[in-house]
């Protein structure tokens, strides 16, 4: 079962998708976690990526399909894998679905974990973090015990850059114009499922195994 999962910034996909890796005993991928690894252990490719990502740039399209091909190809994946976080555009998707074609394979599902821009900006700039011991926190769903301290080790908790409200409106801008495309690109190919996002993440989940199954 190939899956890969869409949504903006702040959706709540890469929670979804650690529960789809985990139910069906297949491996999470997100292409920051490829870079990591390939950086990691020094391969020709992660050398490659290291150089773009030094400069504060992004890595190519080309070289990330490489890289995300030659995960998917490790044994680990022979029953499938879910993609998180890849492909974000266009020529991204076109270069995997002709990767995987020349593996004789493609995609099973598209699943779109949709949030209106509003909920994930309050979602969002609700979180905090500990400058300590980097957990995570949120202001209404998950809050501590003392307000702004850190449960596990006492240390101080911040509102980051990245949750900042204009920060947050500036990513969703970027998903708007380069990432949405794909949902009707995926629609075309009749793989997507749009899920609320909106519901509990419980209801998320039993939303997403009826799609894929028991």
């Amino acid at each position: 079962m190939k899956i890969i999962m869409l949504g903006a910034p702040g959706a709540g996909k890469g929670t979804q998708a650690k529960k789809i890796a985990a139910k069906y005993g297949i491996p999470h991928i997100s292409t920051g976690d490829i870079f990591r690894a390939n950086i990691k252990n020094g391969t020709e490719l992660g050398k490659k990526a290291k150089t773009y990502m030094d400069q504060g740039m992004l890595v190519p399209d080309d070289l990330t399909v490489d890289l995300v091909t030659d995960r998917i190809h490790k044994d680990d994946c022979k029953n499938g894998y879910v993609l998180d976080g890849f492909p974000r555009t266009i020529p991204q998707a076109e270069a995997l679905d002709k990767a995987l074609s020349a593996m004789n394979e493609k995609l099973d599902h598209a699943i779109e974990v949709n949030v209106p821009d509003e909920n994930i900006v309050k979602r969002m700039s609700g979180r905090r973090a500990c400058l300590n011991c980097g957990a995570t926190y949120h202001v209404v769903h998950a809050p501590t015990k003392v307000e702004n301290i850190c449960d596990m080790c006492g240390g101080e908790l911040i509102l980051r850059d990245d949750d900042k409200p204009e920060t947050v409106l500036k990513r969703l801008g970027i998903y708007h114009n380069q990432t949405k495309p794909l949902i009707d690109y995926y629609k075309e190919e009749g793989i997507l499922t749009t899920i609320d996002g909106t519901a509990a993440l419980e209801d998320v989940f039993k939303a997403i195994i009826a799609i894929l199954g028991e």
